[in-house]
């Protein structure tokens, strides 16, 4: 099939399906079609300029965009447009690729299921066995549903604590977060600096790795992005024998961590991963149980700390610089402040307050040392944790990380776990006003690599038993975790398992 035509099919698919997906949607005319079509031609002549030339590519609404609002979902960022591009919508588009819309997500990438959105909530391609429609996950729900739903070639997403992870486990596509900075942040809206990692979604790991190989380059632009120098620091630390015979071994060392086995864990999910185990052992692979301890702490820690860093990111949206500015304060001689409290309650939603005091509170003088002092601890036990359990090294490690650091007591390549504790749940109880403490639990296994900077890529298996708890096709999502810098690796045992039909006779 030529560019143009799967340009054209992804178009059609836009504006055929009710799935809001998309804030803003590729146009039925445009530059676009002359770029695809020369992107065509360069094809046929040999001389592409990489293996996304021509490819629509989708964005999520909170990545700066030239020709394009950037929302964020949000009352407070209404019909505003970025006056540059974020580093890596220029990176793709050097590389041939066309920007093929903005993506719908949860406010300020604050939820779990793309449901806290000015533009009305993301719907998943999937529905349960009686036809309800089901939560497509958060917060880049929009570039997931995408990607399922044929709306675009691959999409990118962030993922603060599993934003890209999660929505991947609930459409059936491959949602990779890679090693924290990697990819550029510069002009992606900050949620929490720490933690934010520009995200890619696909319908495979190729695609999804022809993305990332794009992207994967140094920004001075970007405080948080890894030097070149620490670039070739990794490059060296992973060319050690002992770990770059990793790429091409045929017997890899798999961590399952006993922790993740969690009360709320589904029978359906339970047997997915276990099948995936299974799977694994019969390609010639090891299992080996692990135990990461702070595991059942990240989540409390990350729920204070990225909440934290939001109450200080969002400080900014006041009406007064830039973005959507509430009637009437400022002009009628009234004090500044009612101008902040007005625009700030009328633009942002309820997740998004509810977090702005959350961390605000847990920043204050009185809560700093029983919350966020107390959570930066928790997240240098899960780094730790990690860091006892594989094989490699952390490659920045310093020789006091080294002294710290427990001694190991697996050596394994890689951990594979589930990516969410159940299957999707029903789009309506989102919307009926479900407890967001709900919502936080969706995390528990996606938060833990966030915090360890980690990277982890969801890939769907499906189980060919019939399940009655689990929705639509006995799809889920399988995560699999690997030491920082390992990201081709993960990727890799995320192609043997991407898409299996898992038997459970094996």
């Amino acid at each position: 099939m030529s560019l143009l035509r799967e340009a054209e099919k992804c178009l059609v698919n836009q504006h055929k399906h009710t799935l809001n997906a998309f804030i803003t949607p590729l146009p039925r005319t445009g530059k676009w079609r002359e770029q695809v079509a020369e992107a065509d031609q360069r094809r046929e002549r040999g001389t592409t300029k990489s293996a996304l030339d021509g490819r629509l590519i989708a964005v999520k609404d909170n990545i700066c965009t030239r020709n394009l609002p950037t929302t964020c979902a949000s009352g407070i960022l209404d019909k505003f447009t970025s006056p540059f591009n974020a580093t890596v919508v220029d990176q793709l588009e050097a590389a041939g690729a066309v920007i093929a819309g903005k993506t719908n997500l949860d406010e300020f990438g604050m939820g779990s299921h793309s449901a806290y959105s000015k533009f009305g909530a993301v719907k998943n391609v999937r529905q349960d066995r009686e036809g309800q429609e089901l939560s497509a996950g958060g917060s880049s729900g929009g570039s997931a549903v995408a990607v399922a739903a044929e709306q675009c070639y691959a999409a990118l997403g962030t993922d603060t604590g599993g934003s890209v992870r999660l929505p991947a486990a609930y459409t059936g596509t491959v949602g990779f977060k890679p090693s924290y900075g990697l990819l550029s942040r510069w002009g992606v809206v900050a949620y929490a600096n720490s933690l934010d990692t520009v995200g890619i979604l696909g319908r495979t790991t190729s695609s999804v790795r022809d993305v990332f190989s794009t992207l994967n380059q140094h920004d001075p632009r970007d405080p948080t992005n890894v030097t070149s120098t620490s670039r070739s620091r990794i490059l060296s630390h992973l060319q050690n024998p002992a770990l770059a015979s990793r790429l091409t071994r045929t017997a890899l060392r798999i961590g399952v961590p006993l922790d993740y086995n969690i009360s709320e864990l589904t029978p359906s999910i339970r047997q997915a991963w276990h099948l995936s185990l299974a799977h694994l052992e019969s390609q010639g692979h090891t299992i080996h149980p692990i135990s990461l301890p702070a595991t059942k702490h990240a989540l409390s820690a990350y729920y204070v700390l990225a909440p934290a860093e939001a109450s200080s990111n969002l400080a900014k949206y006041d009406g007064v610089r830039y973005g959507t500015r509430a009637e009437g304060p400022d002009s009628d001689g009234q004090p500044e402040s009612y101008l902040y409290a007005d625009t700030r309650g009328q633009g942002f939603g309820a997740e998004v307050q509810r977090r702005i005091l959350l961390g605000t509170f847990s920043l204050s003088a009185d809560a700093m040392d029983n919350y966020f002092i107390q959570a930066q601890r928790v997240r240098r036990l899960v780094q730790h944790d990690f860091n006892s359990v594989f094989a490699a090294a952390h490659p920045f490690a310093s020789k006091c990380d080294m002294e710290t650091t427990p001694s190991r007591t697996a050596d394994v390549d890689v951990i594979v776990c589930p990516t969410a504790p159940s299957s999707p749940p029903r789009l309506s109880e989102i919307l009926d006003g479900r407890s967001p403490l709900d919502a936080y639990v969706n995390d528990v296994f996606t938060v833990p690599a966030s915090l360890a900077g980690l990277p982890a890529i969801s890939v769907p298996v499906t189980v060919s038993a019939s399940e009655k708890d689990l929705r639509s096709d006995n799809l889920a999502g399988i995560q699999i975790i690997g030491q920082y810098g390992d990201d081709e690796l993960v990727m890799n045992v995320g192609e043997i398992l991407e898409n299996q039909r898992l038997d459970s006779q094996v």
